[in-house]
């Protein structure tokens, strides 16, 4: 694996956290405290992973220019600002979710887990749009 081979990584582990986000969804929702718990905290290492290895590629690759023409661009450039601002937004949503949740607050855990949930659903899920926008289809 080298450097170029991290967009991959990365997309994968943005998918990887989405599909964790929705099994610990599913969990609360049928009652499991435990399953759902763990699947969130499997959610949040993926994405600690994919946040060191998005560091990593962009710490030795720099910036990569969007190659799509078009109505393409527009399009692309709506997502990845979207996705950016709610990528910086989500962090210290998380951070308290994942507090009032681990400390047993579980009403105030409930009060800001479900905005939680779909921003960072959303951000997960732009994110591999983006790698797909980027690397795959205009790369």
């Amino acid at each position: 694996m080298n450097f170029h081979d991290l967009p991959t990584l990365n997309a994968f582990l943005n998918f990887t956290s989405f599909m964790f986000l929705l099994f610990g969804f599913k969990q609360i929702r049928i009652g499991n405290k435990e399953r759902h718990k763990k699947f969130m905290l499997a959610a949040a290492v993926t994405s600690m992973l994919f946040l060191v290895s998005y560091l990593i590629y962009h710490a030795q690759i720099g910036s990569v220019k969007f190659q799509g023409t078009g109505l393409s661009r527009p399009i692309y450039f709506a997502i990845l600002i979207s996705h950016t601002i709610l990528a910086i937004v989500v962090v210290p949503m998380a951070v308290v979710t994942f507090y009032r949740g681990l400390k047993g607050k579980y009403d105030l855990h409930k009060k800001i887990s479900k905005k939680t949930f779909y921003v960072w659903s959303y951000v997960s899920v732009t994110g591999v749009v983006v790698y797909l926008m980027l690397y795959q289809i205009f790369g």
